[in-house]
């Protein structure tokens, strides 16, 4: 019988992460999805800052930012006119390497990833359906459907349910799936136009009840329209057209459309799982958790949960930690979700609501405030933050200790740049590391080169000092780079007593 480390049902952009990063660890993995071929088409076009960060892991970076395209500002329009403008490029310097918003649409970030994989000897399995599975002592057994209509009884140590909203792994875990459907239907358009909104940058339109917003596309005059419809046409959703929804988008943002080259229109819920996990079965992605298109997170959540699972799947699979380990993925990544969700929901609830006040606020207020707002860095670095998932952070949970300098256990760890350098560089590798910013004991040096723990000490520079970062105190970084441990000391048993504690082995010598 054919068995793997883990077995992953879905091949979109979390599936293929998180087939990525295990193969990288040294990890068996298996992928099948149902369909016959990758996506041709695409909703997700957002690969955020903290993405582009992680991504370096992979070498993917630079290939994303190069084939897609990047935003530099956002424009909010009223009554037909720019009312005010976020130039992204400006409130996320000095924050990441990635400040801008990079659109890589769906259909050719997953072209990318399943190159990627084929490179490590892994090609999805294509018109294989996942119809059974149950966990039996030291793993799953699961029963799938094959191409040619057989079926084949296969195990795996772990399985990953990334198989979208209506996952087959979350039914038959039974596991509840809590929220609700927006009333609006979502339209989704890719166009060849011409107007002041196809000039390379994201504009959305604040006016009455029906959303509108213009994602640019790599090319000119390309660009993809994300927008709602309310009224009696959401009843007739299966034959509703491009006619009936773009004399808004020619009126309001002063389009020309001179082609449509993709429609489409969908439902969006917003729901978070009860349980991300069951035992040897993991959810990600969009069976976990989906929310309205508000802010470009959604793909974003799903590849930040395969990257936190996958290093902790690695790790325990390689004997370095025990299976308690694992539970910290429901842990981390069930949080974020619901904040996310419900901030999601209350961003997309004032663009659409209904009603006259609904539409003073937007009209009249928020042309008013918004330029106001993003006059304070304070409150434009708060924004890009959140969008970007930079602020996501950990805080408090149990692979979390400490606080040194503006840093705690469980934060992102803070880019530093200057015409020396960044402390990014080490990041690449994903492996446990030490971070000194200053000087360190020698106990520190000894003890790390004993455990073949990686110890990266930096000269103290005013960049560290600017980045909240701690002088001559330490940081523990995870294999995802955020902080395990922020330490003012320079006492390595604090690292040997955490990883004692926590049952993790991640070094041996």
């Amino acid at each position: 019988m054919n068995r793997n480390d883990v077995l992953i049902i879905g091949a979109g952009p979390t599936g293929l992460v998180l087939a990525l990063w295990l193969s990288k660890l040294g990890v068996q993995v298996r992928i099948i999805d149902k369909t016959s071929a990758p996506g041709t088409t695409s909703r997700a076009l957002a690969v955020q800052a903290r993405t582009l960060e992680l991504y370096r892991q992979l070498d993917l970076s630079d290939a994303v930012v190069l084939n897609g395209h990047r935003v530099c500002a956002a424009n909010f329009w009223v009554k037909g006119e720019p009312v005010a403008r976020l130039p992204l490029s400006t409130i996320g310097e000095g924050l990441t390497p990635y400040a801008f918003l990079e659109i890589y649409p769906q259909d050719e970030h997953e072209r990318l990833l399943i190159e990627r994989l084929e490179a490590f000897g892994i090609t999805v399995e294509r018109n294989t359906e996942l119809q059974s599975f149950e966990e039996t002592g030291d793993g799953i057994t699961a029963r799938l459907r094959l191409p040619d209509g057989q079926q084949e009884t296969c195990q795996a140590c772990y399985l990953a349910g990334c198989d979208g909203a209506r996952s087959i792994v979350r039914k038959t875990l039974d596991t509840g799936f809590p929220g609700g459907t927006y009333q609006q239907i979502f339209y989704v358009a890719d166009v060849q136009a011409r107007g002041p909104t196809f000039n390379g940058e994201l504009h959305v339109d604040l006016d009455e009840a029906d959303f509108l917003a213009v994602f640019p596309l790599a090319g000119e005059g390309r660009a993809r329209l994300i927008g709602t419809v309310r009224d009696e046409r959401a009843e007739r959703v299966e034959t509703l057209q491009f006619e009936d929804v773009s004399s808004r988008a020619i009126e309001h943002l002063k389009a020309q459309i001179d082609q449509v080259n993709w429609f489409s229109t969908y439902r969006v819920h917003h729901r978070v799982a009860d349980h991300f996990r069951t035992g040897r079965a993991f959810l990600l992605g969009d069976a976990a958790h989906v929310h309205s298109p508000a802010g470009g997170q959604g793909m974003n959540t799903g590849i930040g949960d395969a990257i936190n699972l996958a290093w902790k799947l690695a790790t325990v699979l390689s004997g370095g930690a025990t299976t308690k380990l694992l539970d910290s993925y429901e842990t981390e990544r069930i949080a974020f979700a619901r904040r996310l969700v419900a901030t999601t929901d209350r961003v997309f609830s004032f663009v659409t609501a209904d009603g006259p006040i609904a539409d003073l606020v937007r009209m009249r207020m928020a042309p008013f405030l918004i330029p106001k707002m993003i006059s304070f860095e304070a409150a434009r670095e708060f924004m890009f933050r959140t969008v970007s998932q930079t602020t996501l952070n950990y805080r408090g949970m149990p692979l979390s200790e400490g606080v040194a300098g503006q840093v705690h256990g469980g934060d992102r760890l803070p880019w530093a740049h200057d015409g020396e350098g960044d402390n990014f560089e080490s990041l690449k590798n994903p492996t446990w590391q030490v971070h000194v910013y200053g000087d360190t004991s020698d106990e520190m040096i000894a003890w790390c080169t004993e455990h073949h723990l990686p110890l990266q000490v930096f000269d103290w520079r005013p960049a560290f000092e600017t980045a909240g970062l701690a002088r001559n105190g330490f940081y523990l970084l995870r294999p995802d780079t955020y902080v395990a441990i922020a330490e003012y000391s320079a006492d390595p048993k604090v690292i040997e007593r955490y990883f004692r504690d926590r049952g993790i082995r991640p070094f041996f010598g």
